[in-house]
């Protein structure tokens, strides 16, 4: 009996041995199977990964870029307000002169050949505003001539003025040089008038003493403004249009 089971697990041994070299190979070609194909994902995923990092460089490189356009716009920058405080003085200059009417003063702060334009309200009126060299302001200031420098709002009356009388009128009939709002580039004062002063000075700069109101009653209609429209020349701005702002019918 033990002779039998001797044999019996001997030959189980041997017939369980010629199975696993019968499958042995076969094992070993799908592991090299499965081995290679993971080689070829790693590869490919090496490969995607590759082609992220140039994408990656590239927008750095175009970051990089941009990061250099803004800084060399940022140097620049300093200039605009330097120009705007030169602008703010050239009006406060202007307005220092309208108020104690001195033409001397007028005259040098006014463009050297471009006429003065004197606008009586908002909408700037190439046909019917008056518009004066500034070599005549010392003569003018004095002279008796009553000239029409538009309508008055509402009425359609021609405004008749002397030169001095307009001043005191249209021009300086506020405390311009202490204002509610200074505004410069940018417009304050809005009413029914079409404000059209770019398009008439589209390379100008201009800066708007503005008050808000006298009278609470009248809820802020009884508005003033006094812009003063300058060209730059050479570095320097010169007057070139004086408009007076006000609530219109």
């Amino acid at each position: 009996m033990i002779n039998r089971r001797i044999i019996y697990t001997i030959s189980m041994v041997l017939i369980l041995a010629t199975v696993l070299i019968g499958c042995t190979p076969a094992s070993n070609d799908d592991a090299l199977t499965s081995l290679e194909s993971e080689n070829t994902s790693m590869e490919e995923v090496i490969t995607s990964q590759n082609d992220v990092i140039v994408s990656l460089n590239q927008e750095i490189e175009d970051l990089s870029a941009e990061i250099e356009a803004l800084q060399n716009a940022s140097n620049e920058t300093p200039a605009t307000p330097v120009a705007s405080n030169a602008l703010v003085t050239a009006a406060l200059d202007v307005a220092a002169a309208l108020q104690i009417k001195d033409m001397a003063a007028l005259t040098a702060l006014s463009h050297p050949t471009t006429p003065i334009r004197f606008t009586p309200y908002s909408y700037v009126d190439t046909t019917s505003d008056l518009t004066f060299p500034a070599s005549q302001f010392a003569t003018l200031i004095s002279d008796p001539t009553v000239y029409t420098w538009g309508a008055f709002d509402g009425s359609g009356d021609p405004i008749n003025y002397t030169f001095d009388d307009y001043l005191d009128n249209f021009v300086y009939d506020e405390d311009y040089l202490n204002p509610h709002i200074i505004g410069v580039n940018t417009f304050i004062g809005t009413g029914n008038s079409i404000n059209n002063l770019q398009t008439i000075y589209p390379s100008a700069s201009f800066v708007e003493f503005h008050f808000t109101g006298f009278d609470p009653q009248y809820g802020g209609m009884d508005w003033s403004s006094l812009i003063l429209v300058f060209e730059n020349v050479a570095g320097n701005w010169k007057l070139i249009g004086i408009v007076h702002g006000q609530w219109t019918i």
